[in-house]
């Protein structure tokens, strides 16, 4: 792209999600939305504009996501979009009060006072990208771990099973704070779940030494996105009480992908997962325990 091309802009998500085919247990949480607004600055090493709206505008928006969703509670994952300026998270997070934390983005090297404030301000981990790239290693992550840990923050990591897991699982038990896989792992769900970097994950989940999100399969697989379901239903039967769930709401950066409906999303969750107990402590128990509702 050069100076002079205008920059993508993202689609908004839709305006109200479909209701989910069944019960939703009581405290559930949509572990992983994004949040963004117009009125707040964005970084320049951006690859989209998010969708027109303020902070108010989109803090709406999601409340009424979370609320057709049935979700009591919700995790904001800081985009990659504002760069290491955590202000949009930390403003949705007061914004939502009690039913919110943040997952926030530093640098490499973040000094404790930033890791403070975060934390103060209901920031419960840090996040690192080997997908899209972003500001933080995995090299500044280990060496950052027990400072992370002084602060009561974890680390969330977006990467693929199939490219990065057999490389990164020796560290995971060893840093001393949870870490929390996004998007299934994000494999390649056409090597199936015996694929090793896969079935790593899912023996680190079934060891307790690692948690991951069972969002975005529509990264993954086109609707109603049973394509992932085996990668999920494998997740699951590891150890539901290492599993959380996430919309990814509002769907930025799809590049192939097609613009969900969250409430489809949350359907096949529903249909891979069809046990009660185990629904319960996806939605319910496992994120109440980490994030400190």
């Amino acid at each position: 792209m050069t100076p002079s091309d205008p920059m993508p802009a993202a689609l908004p998500p839709v305006a109200r999600p479909r209701a989910p085919k069944a019960a939703i247990p009581q405290g559930a949480c949509d572990a992983h939305v994004h949040m963004v607004a117009d009125d707040i600055p964005l970084w320049d090493g951006r690859v989209e504009d998010p969708a027109p709206g303020t902070l108010q505008d989109w803090v709406a928006r999601l409340e009424t996501h979370l609320d057709t969703l049935q979700m009591a509670r919700v995790v904001i994952v800081h985009s990659i979009l504002y760069g290491g300026d955590n202000t949009v998270t930390r403003a949705a997070v007061a914004a939502l009060g009690g039913r919110a934390r943040g997952i926030g983005l530093v640098r490499d090297g973040a000094p404790d006072a930033e890791l403070a404030a975060l934390a103060e301000a209901g920031v419960v981990g840090v996040r690192l990208n080997y997908v899209h790239g972003g500001i933080l290693s995995w090299e500044g992550v280990r060496e950052m771990a027990p400072r992370l840990a002084a602060h009561g923050l974890h680390v969330q990591m977006l990467m693929n099973t199939h490219k990065h897991m057999i490389e990164l699982a020796p560290d995971v038990p060893g840093l001393g704070v949870p870490v929390v896989f996004d998007h299934i792992g994000w494999p390649d769900l056409a090597a199936g779940p015996a694929e090793p970097g896969f079935a790593t994950l899912c023996r680190l989940v079934a060891e307790g030494q690692a948690y991951v999100k069972l969002s975005a399969p529509y990264r993954l697989c086109s609707a109603p996105y049973d394509g992932a379901a085996a990668a999920v239903a494998a997740l699951v039967a590891a150890n539901p009480d290492r599993c959380l769930w996430g919309s990814d709401w509002p769907h930025l950066m799809l590049a192939d992908a097609a613009q969900p409906d969250a409430g489809d999303l949350l359907n096949a969750f529903l249909d891979a997962v069809p046990s009660t107990e185990n629904r319960r402590r996806i939605l319910t128990d496992t994120p109440a325990a980490l994030y400190g509702f």
